[in-house]
């Protein structure tokens, strides 16, 4: 287990084997793209119990499919089935987990009892991880889910580095922690908002994200009792609108000390984000983390990898808290910062060395002149001008604008298959 491959040395943990990088996978292409940049496990979701309905989400047939593309690269696929069930729910629910362990799901994530006692009872090769939605925050609680049989438990986004070092020093069992991603404004993502605004259970896969939407703000100018009390805008017309949603969360530049708390999962957010998002957010984390085992005693953060999350990254970033409570910079209250997008434009399908021709499946549009940057899983990564542009019968073309067009183009590089291409969003 976890602790006998541990120990203390000069004040921090001396780690022998690598943690779990844990990746979103919205799609069962997103989840082949997780792997390749270098996922030892992904997370996705089926047509039922998970919280987020409106992802691609996966059938049956698909999990089946998904399970066999891992097993060909020692990769693990784990099933959210974290809803909190109402009793129209429960219906289906053991003919729904037979079929996870039927066709070979390491695990589910759950945090609803029931559902956690019915996958021991009927599927019981699957592992319970207990979600985040239980917010389990001190080593008490992860000791109580261990003694029912739980082999991990997902910490509550709110711990602390101090929490988890006194979770690890108590209990022998695995621990996930989310490293990168999304916020959620609520405790844990125990929100109602979403069910009083729109009528959709944040809990059963509803949130219609009611904290970031853009709100008008007013202050009464009398009483609410006085016979012509009337609302005072507290901004006008030309003013941006008030909102409430968090920063997004980003270890990156605390790499270390989260391989050094001995948490043995990392788990990325992001079932709902874009191919690109979870391509660039696993190759950096994935860089970082080999490259700490490489040398613990010497490691330095590299600023690329900084820099590829940042071109990843939405929202403004923090630390969530890890090392301290978040206080009103850590939301977005005002206009949030613009971070440069970039845009998914091609993906390499192969190389020739002799031309240094590529041939490029078109994913957005683009054109000759334009830069573009490419980045692979195997350490690819330059830019160069987008030069002639040849389809595949070798006909000159002005620009790549065909959904999923085979395209031949020069590279001053060379690439490799499942390497990506990707451009400034706008240029």
């Amino acid at each position: 287990m976890t602790t006998a491959l541990e120990a203390r040395a000069r004040g921090k943990r001396v780690r022998l084997h690598k943690p779990e990088l844990l990746a979103p996978a919205g799609n069962l292409e997103k989840l082949k793209f997780a792997i390749h940049y270098g996922a030892d496990a992904v997370y996705i979701g089926g047509q039922k119990y998970g919280l987020r309905s409106s992802a691609d989400n996966f059938s049956l047939e698909e999990m089946r499919e998904a399970v066999e593309f891992a097993n060909g690269y020692g990769a693990k696929v784990f099933v959210a089935t974290n809803i909190y069930a109402h009793n129209e729910d429960i219906e289906g629910l053991d003919e729904y987990l037979r079929g996870l362990q039927e066709v070979g799901i390491s695990a589910i994530i759950a945090a609803d009892p029931l559902i956690m006692e019915t996958c021991r009872r009927v599927a019981p090769k699957l592992e319970v991880h207990v979600s985040t939605q239980q917010s389990v925050m001190n080593w008490q609680t992860v000791k109580f889910w261990k003694d029912q049989g739980i082999e991990r438990v997902v910490l509550a986004r709110e711990v602390s580095m101090e929490e988890i070092d006194q979770i690890k020093a108590h209990v022998d069992v695995e621990i996930e922690a989310f490293i990168h991603g999304a916020m959620c404004s609520s405790y844990s993502g125990r929100c109602v908002l979403s069910n009083h605004f729109t009528d959709r259970d944040s809990n059963r896969g509803g949130c219609s994200q009611s904290c970031r939407w853009k709100y008008d703000l007013f202050a009464k100018d009398q009483p609410e009792s006085a016979p012509l009390a009337t609302d005072l805008p507290l901004f006008g017309d030309e003013d941006d609108a008030f909102t409430m949603g968090s920063k997004d969360l980003s270890m990156i530049e605390h790499i270390a000390d989260m391989i050094e708390s001995g948490v043995d999962s990392f788990k990325i957010e992001g079932r709902m984000k874009s191919i690109h998002y979870v391509a660039t957010v696993v190759n950096a984390y994935r860089q970082a983390i080999d490259a700490y085992f490489e040398d613990p005693e010497h490691f330095k953060l590299n600023p690329v990898w900084q820099e590829e999350i940042h071109k990843a990254a939405n929202r403004p970033l923090n630390e969530g808290f890890f090392y301290d409570t978040p206080g009103p910079e850590d939301h977005i209250f005002e206009p949030e910062d613009k971070v440069v997008g970039f845009d998914f434009v091609g993906l390499v399908l192969s190389y020739d060395e002799a031309t240094g021709i590529a041939r490029i499946q078109q994913r957005n549009h683009f054109k000759p002149g334009q830069e573009i940057e490419f980045f692979g899983p195997e350490g690819t990564h330059f830019k160069q001008k987008v030069g002639v542009i040849w389809n595949e019968e070798g006909q000159e073309l002005d620009a790549a604008r065909h959904p999923l067009q085979v395209i031949q183009l020069k590279t001053e590089f060379p690439v490799k298959k499942w390497d990506m291409m990707r451009k400034k969003t706008g240029k």
